[in-house]
């Protein structure tokens, strides 16, 4: 079974969202018209998922463990 690399996003900026925390990594999940416009799709701290400015969010690469670990958190 091949294993699905998920993309992850570190939080670098919030404008005081009570729903995103400074410096915690969110999965982003899959959304190519918000991609379009500027914007990323992720589960916050509210546990549904938003769109957020994608400049608030800096891509990291994580290895699959790593992401597996994450994923089953939540």
């Amino acid at each position: 079974m091949e294993k699905r690399e998920v993309e992850f996003a570190l939080c670098v900026k919030n404008d005081d969202s009570d729903d995103l925390e400074l410096r915690k990594i969110y999965r982003l999940l899959p959304d190519e018209k918000a991609a379009k416009d500027g914007y990323v799709r992720v589960v916050d701290e509210s546990g549904e998922d938003y769109l957020y400015p994608e400049s608030y969010f800096i891509i990291v690469k994580l290895p699959i463990e790593v992401q597996e670990a994450l994923a089953a958190r939540g």
